[in-house]
This record gives structure tokens, C-alpha cells and sequence, in this order.
């Protein structure tokens, strides 16, 4: 009666994990739904913007900011009418493409060519900044505030020196005021995703004037796609390094909520997705105050400004800020933060609590993937090279099954000796388990291992770009998004998506069968309700693992497949293994 009453609940228990993994994964381990996840990075459908953008939402301390020109109504376009408007300046490198803005000297054209929207051969590049007068306006500007002069503002007509900003051609924009001020920005571009913008106030007036500079990236709407918010293993939103640290701890709710985010110094901040990050940086060690705020409803911004300085009649003051608008990927922000003195940059990418072990994760499968082209070959390398580490450990836990199996005899005669003296029995079995030299936990430390490693896994496959729309082979044609074939659909032929809890693929399949095949090969346990868990467990896997990113499972079928071949050597060397449990 208590066999049954144990295995019922183990059952109720394994059907509780399986429907409430479904809640569980969405919350904490968000995968893409499609191989086609990524749109237009910025803007919510249907947003507009309450008030002008691109003008601070907070001054620097010691003075106010000055009156800019008169706003006229913002009339929202769509992306491609508002680019169509003229007055641009092209942006052309071999990673990036877009234009500036002569109204405002604004950067709010960008396309990263290197990266698709789809995994469809012809699908559109990625947009990462559009126009503020659009629907996904997402933009970076540079600008002054002044004590009694007129600056440029977000409406100023600027006139440029060049016709195309290319790593080879900067171009400057100038504007005078009445009083005798003139303003200048030479904007100059690298071959990846930095930008840098030299701002320039020249006073030809009878009187100083105090200014302060500023830089800032404007962002209307939060992403719409459900993967892409922030969740306790992503961090979607505002960042930067601030007042000394990596801040992860600012979202957008909080900015919804009236939050308004202050720092006395800022290495770089601004918005992060999963694969793109928008940031504006001060020159190396120079002193900014900086803030993440909400300007008006459904608009983020994050500055940094300077203090005042006087500028005297017949002199100028320069100062240098720069913008990073791409890809987050790792070779670039290590290269920029080691290179370009840009603190912490590759903080960018929110690796976590073990960020000492999945970089090394990272670089392992990289490389590989770079030997070898195919990222699906990769990561079953990676997953030979690891079990390969782990094989002394492995010998152990057997050595140990090993020996466990031997001694079962004297453990159940102990067990029916004491039956009725548990704190004996327990004293007996340790006093047994040191005579005969045994480690019971031995068994448990390969799986104990696997644990970071697989999640280290999860966050190399779903945070770095690297990764993105990588195929393997056949109908795997992007690693870091589920397998797209699904039965419950036949494959796609029936006009529905599965929910995520029923979304059974090929590799789905392959797993449960694989940990089947490993389980059987397993000594059997003693405990009837051990052996019927046991038998569940490898399908009840199969149902949590499959909304899982295919990466991670041709990663675990062939951690699988590597785990039956070494059982069965190591059945070989120890045959006790495969003797009958004890009755």
C-alpha cells in the first residue's frame, strides 16, 4: 500500500513539474518563439511621442538650459517617409549604414548590414535608430546648454561640411547664433560601431559665456517582441557603468513608475537589447554627471553632461563624446574597452553571477566554431571536449556505483538490523561507508557539474549575437531559436502553433529517447517508486526541453549519446555493475 501511495505521488508530483516548468521557463529562461524573432529593434506599435524629443530631461548642476528655437507640431511618419524628408548627411562603413539628421544634428538613421531581421536569405538588415518623428524613433544627439545665449536645439537646421560620413570622411556641422557664438561637431565613424563626436564652441561675441555639453540617447516605446523584456537571466533596458559599477537594476517599469536615476559619474551608459546596444560614452576618465530618466510618457532617455566653463571673447572649448551603435559583439566591446579605455563595455552583455565561466564557454565555442563553420559541429565538440574533462570524475562516480553495488548486502542487512533505531542505523551505515572506503555523494558530482555548465550554455546560445541565426543542418536553420518542426502540426502542415508545453520536435524526441536508452543502462534501484521515476523521468524532460533553443539540446543528445558509450566501457571494466539488485 505505501509502494502505491508513493509512486501516485510521484506521478502527481512529475505531472505538477511538467505543467508548471511551462510558467517557470517563460519567467526565468525566455526563448525565441520563431528562428524569426528580431524586427525593428526600437518602438512600440501605435506610440507617439507626448513632447519634443531629444531635448535633455535634466540639465546639468550648475545652470540652466537655454531657450531653443520654437517646436513646431511633430507629425508622426513612417520610417521610410520620415528618411525621405531630405536635409541628411549618409553614414557608410562596412558595418553600419544610415544617415544624420542636419535638423538637430541628430544620428537617428542606423542599419547594422551584417545582421538580417529573419533567417530569410532577402529579409531587410536590422534597424537599430529611426527618426524621432516615427513610430520606432530611437536616436543619439549631442548638443549645449548655455546661461543667457541661444543654442542649437532639436528643431536647429545645420549645415555640413561633407556629403558622406565613412571611416575615411568625417564631416563637421556648424551653426551660429546671433550673439556671435558659433557651434561645431565633427562627427567621424570606425569600420565597426563607434562614433565619435567633437563638439566645438567657438565665441566670437564681447562677452564670455558658461556652457556645458551634453550627449544622450533618446528612445520612444519599449520592445514589443515578449522575449525581448527583462527577465531575472536577461537584462533588457537601461544600462550603462555608473558611479563606479555595472547597472542592471533600472528598467523601464521603473522609469514608467516616475523613477528618475542620478550618478556622479558615468564610464558609458544607454539601452541595451538582447543583441544591440545604443550608448553614449565621455572621453576616458573625464568628469560627467549622468542620469536615466523618463522625459514623457512612453519616452527613455539616458545623458551625461558636464560642468559649466567659462568661454572667453576670441577663444574655444572642445570637448569629445562618442556613440556605439551596433551589435553587442564580444570581440568588439573587449576590444573597444581594452583599446579605446571604455570601461567595462563588455558589460553590455549581461552575463551574470558566472560570467568566470561562460566566457571561457563563449571563447571555447567561438573558436571552434571558426575552425570548423558549423556552429552545430561546434557545439558537439565542445560538449566531447567537456565530457573528455570530465571523464576522471565519471571513472569515480562508476568506481563508486561500483562499489556501492558490492556492499548492498551488508547495507540491507544493517538497514533489517536496525530498522527500528534510525539514528543507529545511520551511525552504522557511515561507519560502513568508511570502512570500506565509499563516497555515497561520489555518484551525484558529475550531475552537480552539468548543471553550470548547461546553464552557462543557455546564456552563451541566447545572449551572444556570435550565435544568432547560426544553421546546423537539414531543417536546423537557427541553433538559438527552438526546433521549428513540431508533430502536433505535422511539421507545419496543419495552420496552428502548438503550445510551448506541446511543441514536441525531432530533437525533442531524440532526447527523451537518448536519456531512455541512458537510464536503462543504469543500475536499477532497490525502491519500486526510484525505478517508476526513473522511467517517467526521461519523457517528462522531453516535454520541458523542448521550447528550448535547438543548441541546447543537440548539445544534451549528444552529452547523451557520449554518456551510453562510456556506461557501456565502463560496464566493461566494472561488471559488478550489471549484477542484480539486491532483494
Amino acid at each position: 500500500m505505501d509502494d502505491k501511495r508513493n509512486l501516485i505521488a510521484a506521478i502527481l508530483l512529475s505531472v505538477a513539474i511538467l505543467l508548471g516548468w511551462n510558467f517557470v521557463s517563460e519567467k526565468f529562461f525566455p526563448t525565441p518563439a520563431k528562428p524569426d524573432v528580431t524586427k525593428t529593434v526600437a518602438g512600440a506599435p501605435g506610440a507617439t511621442p507626448a513632447a519634443p524629443q531629444g531635448q535633455p530631461a535634466s540639465a546639468p548642476p550648475s545652470g540652466t538650459p537655454a531657450v531653443a528655437a520654437p517646436v513646431a507640431k511633430t507629425t508622426i511618419l513612417p520610417v521610410e517617409a520620415a528618411l525621405a524628408t531630405g536635409n541628411r548627411v549618409p553614414i557608410e562603413t562596412p558595418s553600419l549604414a544610415g544617415s544624420i539628421n542636419l535638423v538637430g544634428a541628430r544620428i537617428d538613421d542606423i542599419t547594422l548590414t551584417k545582421y538580417r531581421q529573419t533567417i530569410e536569405k532577402n529579409a531587410p538588415p536590422v534597424r537599430l535608430f529611426a527618426p524621432g518623428n516615427s513610430k520606432a524613433a530611437y536616436f543619439a544627439s549631442v548638443g549645449w546648454s548655455a546661461q543667457g545665449i541661444e543654442v542649437p536645439g532639436p528643431t536647429t537646421l545645420w549645415t555640413a561640411s561633407g556629403t558622406k560620413l565613412t571611416p575615411a570622411t568625417p564631416v563637421t556641422l556648424s551653426w551660429s547664433n546671433a550673439t556671435g557664438q558659433t557651434f561645431r561637431v565633427e562627427y567621424s565613424i570606425d569600420d565597426k560601431y563607434l562614433i565619435t563626436a567633437k563638439q566645438t564652441i567657438a565665441n566670437a561675441g564681447s562677452a564670455p559665456v558658461a556652457a556645458s555639453s551634453f550627449a544622450l540617447i533618446d528612445r520612444l516605446g519599449k520592445p514589443t517582441d515578449p522575449h525581448e523584456k527583462d527577465s531575472w537571466t536577461i537584462h533588457v533596458g537601461p544600462t550603462g557603468y555608473l558611479d563606479g559599477k555595472s547597472v542592471f537594476d533600472v528598467d523601464y517599469k521603473n522609469l514608467d513608475e516616475g523613477g528618475a536615476f542620478k550618478y556622479n559619474s558615468a564610464a558609458w551608459l544607454g539601452f541595451t537589447d538582447k543583441y544591440w546596444l545604443a550608448a553614449v560614452i565621455p572621453a576616458k576618465g573625464e568628469r560627467v554627471t549622468a542620469s536615466i530618466t523618463a522625459p514623457a510618457t512612453d519616452n527613455y532617455q539616458t545623458l551625461f553632461a558636464r560642468d559649466f566653463k567659462q568661454v572667453a571673447p576670441g577663444t574655444q572649448v572642445s570637448t569629445t563624446s562618442r556613440i556605439f551603435a551596433g551589435a553587442k559583439e564580444v570581440s568588439i566591446l573587449s576590444h573597444y574597452q581594452d583599446q579605446q579605455g571604455i570601461t567595462r563595455l563588455s558589460n553590455a552583455i549581461d552575463w551574470g553571477w558566472f560570467e568566470f565561466f561562460e566566457v571561457p564557454i563563449f571563447k571555447l565555442l567561438d573558436w571552434l566554431f571558426r575552425q570548423i563553420g558549423n556552429f552545430g559541429v561546434a557545439i558537439m565538440l565542445l560538449t566531447v571536449i567537456i565530457r573528455g574533462l570530465m571523464f576522471p570524475i565519471a571513472q569515480r562516480q562508476f568506481h563508486s556505483m561500483a562499489q556501492m553495488r558490492l556492499v548492498q548486502p551488508k547495507m540491507k542487512a544493517l538497514q533489517e538490523r536496525h530498522k527500528d533505531d534510525k539514528p543507529k542505523m545511520q551511525q552504522e551505515l557511515m561507519k560502513l561507508y568508511k570502512d570500506e572506503k565509499i563516497n555515497p555523494l561520489a555518484g551525484c558530482l558529475p550531475i552537480v557539474i552539468q548543471i553550470p555548465i548547461f546553464y552557462a550554455l543557455y546564456k552563451v546560445l541566447m545572449l551572444t549575437i556570435e550565435m544568432r541565426h547560426q544553421p546546423f543542418a537539414l531543417w536546423i536553420r537557427d541553433l538559438s531559436a527552438p526546433d521549428p518542426l513540431h508533430f502536433l502540426n505535422l511539421f507545419g502542415l496543419l495552420p496552428f502553433t502548438p503550445p510551448s508545453l506541446l511543441a514536441l520536435g525531432p530533437l525533442a524526441l531524440l532526447l527523451g529517447i537518448t536519456m531512455f536508452l541512458q537510464f536503462r543502462l543504469n543500475p536499477q534501484a532497490t525502491d519500486p517508486v526510484q525505478q517508476q521515476v526513473f522511467k517517467i523521468m526521461p519523457w517528462m524532460f522531453m516535454f520541458i526541453m523542448a521550447p528550448f533553443a535547438a543548441g541546447l539540446l543537440l548539445y544534451w543528445i549528444t552529452n547523451n549519446c557520449l554518456s551510453i558509450a562510456q556506461q557501456q566501457w565502463m560496464y566493461r571494466k566494472f561488471p559488478q555493475l550489471r549484477a542484480a539488485p539486491v532483494k
